[in-house]
């Protein structure tokens, strides 16, 4: 039975499963090391079934690049400026390191591009920049009210980003500092939400 955009509901799985396995693919060896091979054995199908969904392992990976990045700014696009400053930077920094706990790979896959310079997403850093600036003039007007500590807020946005993809990125590296019997995850959200509030706390 035909659905969204005339395709069949085995289609639509089909187009689901290439995309995970991709993420897979992607997140564990890198662009260059994934194979179509790979993706295609993943994804429970044959290479020239794939290749009737996705004409190229390039195609693959920029289908899953254009909705990753939309969800991934999808926690600063919901910053309320009518909000509590303190209690809207503390909802943006539990959302990210929750995004980061639950899509690990999509956060490694996301590292990975910017690695190799972003060759896909380079154009859509134009939306990334205007968000960021829309988002940081909010955050400096808060902080010129003394509702929040001053700073700049295009590097306590990027702070934001760099303490919480860091236990999905290397995650393999925090477990092995902190041990077995801890969980890193629930320690994370304890320990980077008491640093943002003594950071953005204004004397």
């Amino acid at each position: 039975m035909a659905g969204e955009g005339g395709t069949t509901r085995i289609q639509r799985a089909n187009r689901a499963a290439i995309l995970a396995a991709g993420l897979d693919a992607f997140a564990e060896d890198g662009f260059r090391g994934a194979t179509l091979d790979r993706i295609a054995k993943g994804a429970g199908l044959s290479k020239p079934n794939l290749l009737y969904y996705f004409p190229s392992k390039e195609a693959v990976y920029r289908a899953l690049l254009d909705g990753l990045l939309d969800d991934w700014l999808a926690p600063l696009r919901d910053l309320d400026p009518s909000g509590d400053p303190m209690e809207e930077m503390l909802a943006y920094v539990r959302a990210k390191l929750a995004l980061s706990r639950a899509r690990p790979r999509e956060s490694r896959l996301f590292a990975g591009e910017v690695l190799r310079g972003a060759p896909v997403l380079g154009g859509g850093f134009g939306d990334l920049r205007a968000l960021v600036e829309d988002r940081a003039a909010v955050i400096a007007g808060w902080m010129e009210a003394g509702r929040l500590a001053p700073s700049d807020p295009h590097h306590l946005v990027m702070s934001v980003w760099a303490l919480t993809q860091h236990y999905a990125d290397f995650e393999v590296q925090v477990r092995a500092v902190l041990g077995g019997g801890r969980d890193p995850w629930a320690e994370a959200e304890r320990e980077v939400q008491a640093h943002f509030r003594r950071v953005l706390r204004p004397a």
